[in-house]
């Protein structure tokens, strides 16, 4: 689950992290009150939406007028317009797609004298069981090429959560920084308070571009990009609470009500799978011959038949769907309840794409006599491949 960069500052503040001064505003007469409780003379208007690259990005609308998603206001006047152009339009970033996002919120951030933009994240390393964090001198919009094309101006630092953070890791991070001085310490502080809170909200991702060295020497988290772990947010009321729907695909939000794990990606075939792996091989089995699956969905292994229509609703109500491919392996969950359900929501919502069901295991006898005798248009397959090759045959037949 992502977080907007205001809320991310909230957090920051509650942890002792150094961060700006600003406010949210979701109206124009909110971003001139919010402007009017800083003291200028410059003042950030930033575009609150899930994806990065504001700064570089572009609204589709003229009415935007010129310039990107975070733009510098040098009067109030300036910032009522820049707010006027930028909310309900929609801004395309590299991170958007060409469809983008529409602005509903703003963050009116006062101005900071900056003297050097460093970049710092930190991240759950799979490959160690570590919270590493990445740093770099060269902060700012251009991180992705510096990464490109400078690799070795980033550096990677793990901490062991068998012992913590010590101050040594804080000190490695301010030297791989080039800071000297007070500035040390700062950043020993800093990681320290970074890393209690990545650990205690659990998060997967944090990432802060730029990390400011201000013209007076104080370190200070310009930006803030947080990413939670959605198997911990049941002990994570207050990250929760949050959570912005208006900025997420509506049928992930869907799928989010039924516990079902749905991503939707961008191809033809449909896929309603119970496990994870399971899901993976469908899905690359779906390419093996020739076609791109269109979601991952996982029903999980004790779904129920409510929990599997509205799978199989969540799949028809996406428009670049031309097939669909269900495969169930009834082990805890039984083939026959599978069965009633995608029969249920075919009958529900009029299946006209063709449909290929391949079941497998407790009660599969049952699973298929009841499709059979459904009267719907529902192919069996004996197999994943041959799963495969039928639905991937059928969405060609029907052009």
């Amino acid at each position: 689950m992502n977080i907007h960069e205001y809320q991310a500052k909230e957090l920051y503040r509650q942890y002792g992290v150094p961060t700006g001064k600003g406010f949210p505003a979701f109206t124009v007469a909110e971003a001139v009150e919010a402007a009017r409780k800083l003291p200028g003379p410059v003042w950030v208007v930033k575009s609150q939406i899930h994806a990065g690259g504001r700064g570089k990005g572009k609204f589709e609308e003229a009415s935007a007028g010129s310039g990107g998603g975070v733009r510098l206001a040098k009067s109030v006047e300036e910032v009522e317009a820049f707010a006027g152009q930028m909310l309900g339009n929609t801004l395309v970033t590299v991170q958007t797609g060409q469809e983008g996002r529409k602005v509903q919120r703003l963050y009116i951030e006062d101005g900071s004298a900056i003297a050097r933009e460093l970049y710092l994240s930190a991240l759950v390393d799979r490959a160690t069981s570590r919270v590493s964090f990445i740093v770099s001198t060269e902060g700012g919009m251009d991180i992705e090429q510096v990464a490109h094309d400078t690799p070795e101006k980033i550096l990677t630092f793990s901490i062991d959560p068998a012992s913590g953070y010590f101050p040594y890791h804080g000190r490695k991070v301010a030297f791989a920084l080039g800071l000297t001085g007070d500035q040390v310490g700062q950043c020993v502080k800093l990681v320290g308070d970074l890393y209690r809170m990545f650990v205690e909200k659990d998060m997967a991702l944090l990432e802060i571009n730029p990390l400011v060295v201000t013209k007076d020497g104080k370190l200070l988290a310009l930006d803030g990009k947080m990413n939670f772990d959605s198997n911990a947010l049941f002990r994570q009321k207050d990250i929760v609470a949050m959570r912005d729907l208006a900025e997420e695909d509506p049928s992930e939000v869907e799928a989010s009500k039924y516990d079902l794990s749905y991503v939707k990606l961008d191809g033809q075939i449909g896929c309603l799978v119970n496990g994870a792996g399971l899901a993976m091989a469908t899905m690359d089995i779906i390419k093996l011959h020739g076609m791109e699956p269109a979601n991952f969905l996982d029903v999980g292994g004790s779904a129920s038949k409510e929990k599997v229509t509205a799978a199989f609703k969540i799949i028809l109500n996406d428009p670049s769907v031309k097939g669909i491919l269900v495969n169930i392996f009834g082990g805890i969950m039984r083939c026959d309840i599978i069965a009633e359900g995608v029969v249920a929501a075919a009958r529900e919502l009029g299946v006209t794409v063709p449909l290929v069901v391949r079941l497998e295991g407790t009660n599969v006898e049952l699973g298929k006599k009841i499709m059979a005798e459904s009267g719907l248009q529902i192919l069996s397959a004996d197999n994943l491949a041959d799963a495969a090759k039928k639905i991937t045959d059928a969405v060609r037949a029907a052009g």
